[in-house]
């Protein structure tokens, strides 16, 4: 029985969610594990109607076999679970306060990803 896909929708026009997406693809545990979609395009406007495109430029999210959608730092752990070498650092955010932490962290470096990929990416 092959496992499902699930779908990672992210800013394809963003250098730093590009690089992102990329690392998701070489540390995948299966090559086919993960089917990555822009924001931007047609398909994941038809197959993903509840994620609104501006929602999306402002976090990657993660659509899982069941259909529950994961945004942002709720994303983090099921894609680290899905990767060979840091599956276990998914643990982590099971901590107490790693929510909070984790959202903060990834907010805060969302809103200046444009600004990042500049330095990053010139």
């Amino acid at each position: 029985m092959e496992a499902v896909p699930v779908a990672l929708i992210y800013d394809a026009e963003c250098p730093v969610c590009r690089a992102a997406a990329d690392w998701v693809l070489r540390n995948t545990t299966a090559p086919d594990a993960f089917e990555f979609l822009p924001c931007r395009s047609a398909e994941t406007r038809s197959r993903f109607p509840a994620i609104a495109e501006a929602a999306c430029l402002q976090a990657m999210h993660l659509v899982l076999p069941g259909g529950t959608i994961l945004a942002g730092e709720l994303a983090l752990p099921e894609i680290l679970r899905r990767t060979r070498r840091y599956r276990r650092a998914a643990i982590l955010f099971r901590l107490p306060g790693a929510g909070i932490v984790s959202r903060f962290l990834y907010r805060a470096f969302a809103r200046r990803r444009h600004r990042i990929s500049k330095r990053l990416f010139p």
